[in-house]
C-alpha cells in the first residue's frame, strides 16, 4: 500500500460522515498525487481526485506524516515554507486536528 493511500483511509476515517468542516480542502503532494476532502457533502468524502476546493494546502508526504506523527510542527512548517496554504486559513486550521495519530 502507498503512503498516499495510507493516508488517504486514515484521513477518511478521522473525517467520518459529518466531520463539520462545511467546506472542500484539496492536500496536495505535486507529483506523489491529491486529496479532495469535501466537507460540505454529508456524508463526506475522501477522495484522490482533483477539484475545486476552497482551501489548498501544499506539502510533501513525509512532511505531513511528521506534522500526523508530532515531529513537524504545522506552525514551523508553514513559516518555513515547507507548507503552503491557499485560500481560507483557518479551514486548514480545523483540519489539523484531524491529522494528528
Amino acid at each position: 500500500m502507498s503512503d498516499l493511500e495510507t493516508i488517504t483511509q486514515k484521513i477518511s476515517a478521522a473525517v467520518g460522515e459529518n466531520s463539520g468542516l462545511g467546506k472542500i480542502i484539496k492536500v496536495d503532494f505535486g507529483d506523489a498525487g491529491k486529496i479532495l476532502i469535501n466537507g460540505a457533502a454529508v456524508p463526506n468524502t475522501v477522495t484522490n481526485d482533483d477539484g475545486e476546493a476552497d482551501t489548498t494546502i501544499q506539502i510533501a508526504i513525509d512532511d505531513l506524516m511528521a506534522m500526523a506523527k508530532g515531529t513537524l510542527d504545522p506552525m514551523m512548517a508553514f513559516m518555513t515554507g515547507k507548507m503552503k496554504i491557499q485560500g481560507d486559513m483557518s479551514i486548514a486550521q480545523k483540519l489539523a486536528p484531524l491529522l494528528k495519530g
